[in-house]
């Protein structure tokens, strides 16, 4: 620290200015370049460059064949796609240019998108840049906010466990709605500690805020931290209960209005001015907050879904405790789950004297609460859940492991500290050995490798306060590797393949996991309703690859084939089906050359240039010919939009050009309209067969004596 000498006169003491900063650069520029790399002066100073090669690494990782994914999940790149080419689309997050429906969450995820595709044009890397990015954010927020309390040997391994957990490394490459959650919570986190250090309501109205932008991004599920955040503040804040209290009031009605003001204007704007909302059966955005996307989630009872799943998961596979664990869910988030159990309840022990105060129990609060709420919840909802929701996990997995060791690490010198870091270890490498044998085509040797560096480690770290000095880092070393050797082979093998489809995994095929409703089909095809249905968003390439194809019974799954209803698909040369299983219900198929043609031939005279039943049919046409297309009844095609009459009336007014015929209504619940659609026109409107795909063309109108179906090429 600077100081200060006092030089005695007549007009009393003055300050004599501090010597200079030696650090300190002559050109600005320089300076905040030298200050970025330092970072604060009271880090180590290995802190900084360490967190700027932990982001540079994440970077290269999660950069790495990025576009393999094509179009990833072509429902939301749709959205994305009209979102780009209409602000009314963009705003509600319409599924086509033309505002038919929207998709069944809300938009917030959308926006980034979109713009980003506004900026770089429609394709992979735009649609999925965005996602990347959170996932920088991310590892670079966990970092902050763990390093507070635990410094930045602490913030660095939280960061590097969320980096490399396989379901995060999918899923911040992947265009669904979970990047932004998970960014978003992980936000609302660092600034609850932020407010706890500073006993203040600014950074908790920024809880709030986040929070509520987390609703926009996927509605109730954010609300899943709130327990824990609300009790660390109140708990731990270094103020008087009142001003607790008062703030977290503050934080909830920030909350209410970052999210509420989107919520007023869809439900003010009268229906016949606004897209249906997609997922809901009565074209409310509530109805689908607190049903299909809310307690529907929970109980299973959900109007309109591919499958509920009653009691015990149903077709989304039992509930239980050991959800998570299962063959499933487990590659995907639990490497250090039981670590990360053991770690908290030491943790807390260890810091039982403390004085309310303390930083590092608020800490175990928050995460901890954010770990156990989140595990309980997707443990047992018993409706929609798939592998990769667990995403929501990995921020608070990592940092309770960071912050777990290490108070042990602190605490090495007592029999309690060494056996808690022995334990972890142990632990890790054991879970990870089992994991990794549910593989057993995948790096066979790894699983070996880590169980005996593991429990040698395991060993050591039992009496690391009584080996030498210089062993410590190999020991140290030894014991990460171990833990972190079996979730980075599965996030290595992530980023080298591609992903399309709703329902996506992360890692090598794993015997006995389920895909879904149905199960996860094996290479060469995914049909079915349990498969990811193909792939989307690369034209197929000429090849020798093996047709796609899913069969199956209901049941689980081995390493090949899939389960549920038979799908099929067109070969892309590489072996992975392109469309099929349930009428496109889980992915998107790449429309013909002809149909590109058909489709963009006058497309500017029609408010949508076909229409199609099931958001995933209807993406697979827009996608590929950039025109609106109609995605009647939405993802399912059960949602009861548009009805027989107002889609008339669309034909009428020439606003609707083709009817994909071969599109069925894949939902096995909910209204019966898409078929309505249909028949009628089936019974009004000429067939005609452009490529290999049967459209109903509604400026050829049936007539006494008129055939019912033409080809066109």
């Amino acid at each position: 620290m600077d100081t200060i000498t006092l030089d005695r006169t007549a007009s009393g003491p003055a300050p004599v200015a501090p010597a200079p900063d030696t650090r300190a650069s002559s050109s600005p520029a320089r300076g905040r370049l030298q200050r970025l790399w330092r970072g604060p002066e009271q880090d180590p100073s290995w802190a900084r460059p360490a967190l700027l090669g932990l982001l540079f690494t994440t970077a290269l990782l999660y950069l790495y064949n990025l576009t393999a994914s094509g179009y990833a999940n072509a429902f939301y790149s749709a959205a994305v796609q009209a979102g780009s080419q209409s602000w009314e689309a963009f705003f509600y997050g319409s599924s086509d240019a033309g505002s038919s429906i929207t998709v069944d969450k809300p938009p917030a995820s959308l926006w980034l998108m979109a713009l980003s595709v506004r900026l770089l044009g429609l394709n992979s890397f735009a649609i999925l840049l965005p996602e990347v990015l959170m996932g920088i954010a991310s590892v670079g927020v966990l970092y902050a906010a763990v390093k507070r309390w635990f410094g930045a040997a602490a913030g660095l391994l939280a960061g590097a466990v969320l980096a490399l957990t396989p379901v995060a490394v999918l899923m911040f490459r992947f265009n669904n709605p979970d990047a932004l959650l998970t960014l978003l919570m992980t936000l609302g986190a660092w600034a609850t500690g932020k407010a706890i250090s500073e006993g203040r309501a600014r950074m908790l109205v920024w809880t709030g805020i986040f929070l509520g932008f987390g609703f926009l991004t996927k509605t109730l599920q954010v609300f899943l931290v709130l327990p824990a955040f609300a009790a660390a503040y109140l708990y731990a804040a270094d103020t008087t209960l009142g001003k607790r209290i008062k703030h977290l009031l503050l934080a909830g009605l920030a909350m209410v209005v970052s999210a509420g003001w989107w919520v007023a204007i869809v439900e003010l704007v009268p229906a016949s001015m606004r897209p249906y909302i997609g997922g809901s059966q009565t074209n409310s955005f509530l109805e689908l907050t607190f049903g299909y996307n809310g307690f529907g989630r929970l109980t299973g009872n959900e109007t309109g879904s591919v499958g509920g799943g009653g009691g015990t998961g149903g077709n989304w596979g039992s509930t239980g405790i050991t959800r998570l664990f299962d063959a499933e869910i487990g590659g995907q988030i639990s490497w250090l789950i039981p670590s990360a159990l053991v770690l908290l309840v030491v943790g807390v022990l260890l810091r039982g004297k403390a004085p309310r105060t303390d930083g590092r129990r608020a800490a175990y609060i928050i995460w901890g609460g954010w770990l156990l709420v989140t595990m309980v919840t997707f443990s047992f909802m018993a409706g929609i859940f798939h592998a990769y929701y667990t995403v929501a996990l990995a921020p608070a997995v990592a940092a309770v492991v960071a912050i777990g060791a290490k108070e042990a690490w602190d605490a090495r010198s007592r029999l309690l500290g060494s056996v808690t870091l022995a334990a972890a270890t142990g632990l890790a490498a054991c879970w990870s050995f089992v994991l990794l044998s549910r593989s057993a085509d995948f790096v066979p040797w790894l699983k070996w490798l880590v169980i005996v560096v593991g429990l040698t480690a395991a060993v050591l770290l039992l009496v690391i306060d009584k080996i030498h000095a210089k062993a410590v880092p190999a020991v140290v070393a030894a014991a990460l590797a171990a833990s972190l050797a079996g979730p980075a082979a599965y996030s290595l093998q992530t980023v080298s393949t591609g992903h399309t489809g709703s329902i996506v995994t992360a890692g090598p095929t794993v015997a006995g996991a389920n895909g879904g409703p149905g199960g996860q089909g094996g290479p060469g095809g995914q049909g079915g309703p349990g498969g990811q249905g193909g792939q989307m968003g690369t034209p197929p390439q000429q090849g020798t690859g093996t047709t796609g194809t899913g069969t199956g019974t209901t049941g689980n799954t081995g390493t090949t084939g899939g389960t549920g209803t038979t799908g099929t698909g067109t070969t892309d040369g590489t072996g992975r089906g392109t469309g099929g299983g349930m009428g496109g219900l889980l992915d998107a198929s790449e429309a013909s050359p002809a149909v590109v043609a058909a489709l963009q031939a006058n497309a500017s005279s029609y408010t949508w240039a076909a229409a199609a039943v099931g958001s995933q049919n209807a993406a697979g046409l827009q996608l590929s010919s950039g025109e609106a297309v109609m995605a009647i009844g939405g993802f399912n095609g059960t949602d009861p939009s548009p009805t027989l009459a107002q889609f008339q009336a669309y034909v009428t007014s020439g606003q609707i050009h083709y009817l994909l015929a071969s599109s069925g209504a894949g939902g096995q619940s909910g209204s019966g309209t898409a078929s309505q659609i249909l028949a009628w026109a089936k019974a009004n409107y000429t067939q005609v067969t452009i490529g290999s795909q049967t459209f109903y063309d509604f400026t050829q109108p049936l007539t006494s004596g008129t055939a019912s179906s033409t080809a066109t090429s």
